[in-house]
């Protein structure tokens, strides 16, 4: 059975060459847009097969980092300035547990990650469901720009070189930054990981390995306690302000200052124990009632 082709009125196409041309251009167009849509395909099939993989990449990124500022912030509260510093084994332990492990894991003490699957984070596997992170071993807690092994390894002297005027008086160490550098070696795919695209060929022979670092300044004196602070406080020295007149000492000047602004007559009204007792640390120190710490 013969198929009929209607065509256009007249007045929309003059004649029957260009009615012709029309329609032959339609279905050429038809044929190009199915083409263009296999070619992105292409390329864009192989990305949404990795956009997984890449995020569990950068979650692991993002875990190093705060990983490495917890190395750090522990240095800021636990240092030999006041007390020791926290073991470094004990210091791996811990980043390994809470940072790599499964998400529910306690916080404990002498808490450490075994290579089982029940403490592997399960969201950080393969295609294949196997872990990105082979064993906990393969993170490691190092310190300063030669990945050394020991807190002392972690300082690095200032870019000015210069140490604080003060730093002997108030008892500040002048050993610069300390850096806490955490790293993670990840697993490559398997070899075995196949399919119809080869989106995963480049990552088969990686060997990627993630490190973060962070920087602080653990030395600016930080007190153990108001007692600590007073007691520096009270003994800051002479300092001789012009060469070969020796002025009177930084406490003097202040104290001098505290009791001409503390005097009564500078007040509207007569008035004892009513100024500003800025020599007075301990009217400003922020102590805990006793009752308040049971």
């Amino acid at each position: 059975m013969n198929s009929l082709i209607r065509f256009p009125p007249r007045d929309v196409y003059p004649d029957l060459a260009s009615a012709t041309n029309k329609l032959t251009c339609r279905q050429t167009q038809s044929g190009q847009a199915l083409t263009e849509f296999i070619v992105i395909s292409l390329a864009l099939v192989p990305l949404f097969l990795l956009m997984p993989l890449i995020a569990k990449y950068q979650d692991i990124a993002h875990a190093t980092q705060m990983a490495s500022r917890y190395v750090a912030f522990e240095a800021m509260t636990r240092n030999d300035g006041s007390g020791s510093f926290k073991p470094e084994s004990q210091l791996a332990d811990e980043v390994r547990r809470r940072f790599f492990s499964n998400t529910d894991a306690p916080v404990k003490t002498n808490d450490t990650a075994g290579d089982f699957k029940a403490n592997q984070n399960m969201f950080w596997s393969d295609p294949k469901g196997d872990p990105l992170i082979k064993k906990f071993s393969d993170v490691q807690v190092t310190f300063g720009k030669t990945m050394g092994a020991t807190h002392s390894d972690a300082f690095s002297a200032g870019s000015d070189g210069k140490a604080f005027i003060l730093s002997k008086e108030l008892g500040l160490q002048t050993r610069g930054v300390y850096a806490a550098n955490v790293s993670v070696k990840l697993a490559n795919l398997p070899a075995s990981l196949s399919g119809w695209t080869s989106s995963y060929e480049q990552f088969k022979n990686m060997n990627l390995s993630i490190t973060k670092t962070t920087a602080v300044l653990i030395d600016p004196w930080t007190a153990a306690n108001p007692d600590n602070v007073i007691s520096h406080l009270n003994t800051l020295p002479s300092v001789p302000l012009l060469p070969g007149k020796a002025l009177s000492g930084l406490k003097s000047t202040v104290d001098l200052a505290v009791a001409v602004t503390e005097l009564p007559k500078n007040f509207p009204t007569p008035c004892t124990n009513c100024g500003p007792k800025l020599g007075d640390l301990q009217f400003w120190s922020d102590l805990v009632p006793a009752d308040r710490l049971q």
